[in-house]
Formats: C-alpha cells, structure tokens, sequence
C-alpha cells in the first residue's frame, strides 16, 4: 500500500512551477485539512525539491493532468482495500473460534483471517499437529538419494498463503511475547540462521495453535523461566 501523503500531494500540486507560487507554508495547510500527517515535512520537501528544478518540459500541463488521474485512482483503490480489510475483520470476528486464534500474540486479525481461509478453522481437517505442519510447509520431509541420507528438505507442495501467515505471526510475536523471543533466541544460540530459527519458531506456533484450536483454549503465556511458547 502506498504513502497516503505523498499521494494526496498530487492530486493537488503536479508541477514544480505551480509548488513554488503556493509555497511550504499553503501546502503545508492543505495537507493538514485533508489529515496528512508530516504535512509540513512533505511541503518543506515538495517546495525544496521544485526550487531545485526551473526547467518547464513540453507537455508539462498534459503529464501533470495525467497525474492528478492516476493519484486519484490509486486513492480509490487504496480505500476499496481499507473497506474489504475491514469486511475481512468483521467476518473474522464472527467465527467460533477467533477469540482463540487471536489469544496467540502475534496472530492478529488479518493473520487468523488467513489461518482461517487456508484451513477452514477445521483441526479435525489435519488430524494432528504434524499433518498441519507438513501443509503449511514446516515440515521437512526426508529427500535421501543414494548414499547420502539425512537430507531434509520443505516439501514440493504446501500452501504458501499458510506458511506466509504462521512466518509473519512469528515475526510479530517477537516484539510482544517472551515465550518466542526465549524459542528464538534458544534456536539462534543452536547457530541457526534468522530466517531458520524464525521457520522453527512458526513450526513451534503453529503446533501451540492446533492444540488451541483442538481444544478450544485460548492461549497462556509460561511460567517466568520456561520457554515452551
């Protein structure tokens, strides 16, 4: 999604002449009407950066009409997206189990709405933590040929929407949950890489949100000192 300012900018000021007849200060005021915030770093930037440019261009006017039509259509579409997200969160809401899939930190509600379309909410679906895992792509499975064995790999299918959603919840649940950021820290003391001990951390998360799921329990942070989450 685009920077709502910067956007908004152009439908009102497209050529270097027109930014410096109004200057920072006239700017800096429409911005603010229309709820732009850094309105006056963004005029003070605009003003600058056409006081550098005294060139006029042939078809300047036609580009710059151009302009306010295309930033104008991106904000429409930038509010179609805000309004289904918003949909999208409402109809999350209502399902059964999104007061549990939301206790995990981390998942919040755009997050279990894509747990949700990817597994239907349905644990029974999955039968165990292991068979979720291994559609979400956090399973490695076994990829040995000849005399090499021990070789684990992701699987050639698994659903990348699930595994997008169990790899940003991770991410997220780092700055707000010390059960993961203990897994995490454990699993970067274990030499793994970033993108590994994130890819465990999820694998982690993902078995504590079954046996959430499966159990209808919302979920509860460790004792001080365990590190199980």
């Amino acid at each position: 999604m685009t920077n709502k300012g910067p956007v908004m900018f152009l439908t009102g000021y497209q050529t270097p002449a027109a930014i410096r007849r109004t200057g920072a200060k006239r700017i800096e005021t429409w911005l603010k009407n229309r709820k732009v915030k850094g309105a006056a770093a963004l005029a003070r930037t605009a003003v600058e950066a056409a006081q550098a440019q005294h060139t006029a261009l042939p078809g300047e006017e036609l580009a710059a009409a151009m302009v306010v039509r295309l930033a104008k259509g991106v904000m429409a579409l930038e509010e179609e997206i805000a309004e289904l997200d918003a949909l999208i969160e409402a109809r999350f809401h209502e399902h059964p189990l999104a007061a549990v899939i939301r206790s995990l930190p981390g998942m919040g509600a755009r997050l279990g709405a894509e747990f949700i379309a990817a597994t239907g909410g349905d644990m029974d679906a999955f039968g165990s933590a292991d068979r979720l895992a291994g559609f979400a792509g956090l399973a490695p499975q076994p990829r040995d040929s000849g005399r090499v064995s021990g070789n684990l790999r992701r699987p050639r299918r698994y659903h990348r929407g699930l595994l997008r959603t169990m790899y940003l919840s991770a991410m997220a649940s780092l700055k707000s949950c010390p059960d993961s950021k203990a897994y995490y820290q454990r699993k970067r003391a274990e030499r793994k890489g970033h993108k590994q001990a994130l890819i465990a951390l999820a694998r982690r998360r993902l078995n504590v949100l079954w046996a959430m799921l499966r159990d209808g329990a919302c979920y509860r942070a460790s004792p001080r000192g365990a590190t199980a989450a």
